[in-house]
């Protein structure tokens, strides 16, 4: 008699148990991250979008189920990535980069998904406009301030004409950048030069194409270029031809300057739509975002290898001087 009652008494502790952890379990969350490739930039909005979740009480390994996969470049991976995650059925889809958010977006019309690092998404395809999509789709785009970016260029190379970019051909947020900055050098005065690299290892042997072609060459929001861009720098410093980027990830890597966001901050933007998600928003609810924390820093030492002399001016002004 006490043997039953003794295991009765376990059976019903359990079961209050079990009816106390249900709730805990039902709150639990899952987020599943996917980038086009890791660089610094990339990686930063990563770290952003995870320490804004864990900030608002989301927290990978207790109550929060946090995946993140690279494609490594490749398109044809991303597109795999995102079908597997589409198939484990995450609560959000956070897409870093265009190619990754293109494949994302490609593959279902019913998770929600969080685009960030994605300079046009109207160009993309990713939303219609601007404005809330009313589909599953929103984000923050990390576009870039051409016009500022060349007067940085005239700050550095006083007497430019002639700017040269490099870009990827197959990258729809590459040929929105190159379509723009076409319009604005034109608006500037200046002529633009184009040094197309389809693939990573292209990179270099594009930034040599540039040489003796242009005055001064201009790294764009490229994953590629970003990937190789120590590529670029080695060509600029044999060359004595300064570069000036999008990324101010570039300038410890050798860029002269860069005027660029906080990728991290971009992260931390981008984790705040996640969150709203996870409490319930619908993404199609939520307007595309900008960011608009920019960043001016740079390298006095690479603008020496690369043949020309910062301003002082210009070096008091930067947020980052790298030594």
């Amino acid at each position: 008699m006490k043997y039953y009652f003794f295991k009765g008494r376990l059976a019903a502790l359990a079961m209050a148990l079990g009816a106390m952890a249900a709730p805990a379990l039902a709150a639990d969350k899952s987020v599943a991250v996917t980038a086009i490739v890791e660089h610094p930039a990339l990686d930063a909005a990563r770290d952003g979008v995870r320490d804004e979740l864990k900030a608002a009480g989301f927290e990978p390994g207790k109550n929060l189920r946090f995946e993140y996969q690279s494609a490594q470049g490749n398109t044809g991976t991303a597109a795999q990535i995102a079908r597997k995650y589409v198939g484990d059925r995450p609560d959000v889809i956070v897409a870093l980069a265009t190619p990754s958010a293109q494949a994302v977006v490609a593959a279902t019309k019913e998770v929600p998904v969080v685009y960030s690092a994605v300079t046009d998404p109207v160009a993309a395809k990713l939303v219609k406009s601007w404005e809330a999509s009313g589909t599953n789709v929103t984000g923050v785009s990390d576009l870039s301030p051409l016009d500022k970016h060349l007067d940085l260029i005239k700050r550095v190379v006083p007497g430019a004409k002639r700017v040269g970019v490099i870009y990827s051909p197959g990258e729809a947020n590459s040929v929105a950048i190159v379509e723009a900055l076409k319009k604005a050098t034109q608006a500037a005065g200046l002529s633009l030069v184009e040094g197309a690299a389809a693939r990573t290892v292209d990179v270099p042997s594009a930034a040599q194409s540039l040489v003796g072609k242009v005055d001064v060459i201009y790294a764009p929001t490229d994953n590629n270029v970003m990937s190789a861009f120590e590529g670029i720098a080695k060509v600029a410093q044999q060359a004595k031809l300064p570069v000036v980027a999008a990324d101010t990830d570039a300038v410890k890597r050798g860029a002269v300057a860069a005027l660029g966001l906080n990728y991290y901050d971009l992260g931390r933007q981008t984790g705040k739509l996640v969150v709203r998600v996870l409490k319930g928003e619908s993404p199609g609810k939520m307007a595309s975002q900008l960011s608009h924390s920019f960043e001016l820093h740079v390298n006095p030492g690479a603008a020496q290898k690369q043949g020309v002399t910062l301003p002082d001016e210009l070096v008091k002004s930067a947020k980052v001087v790298v030594k």
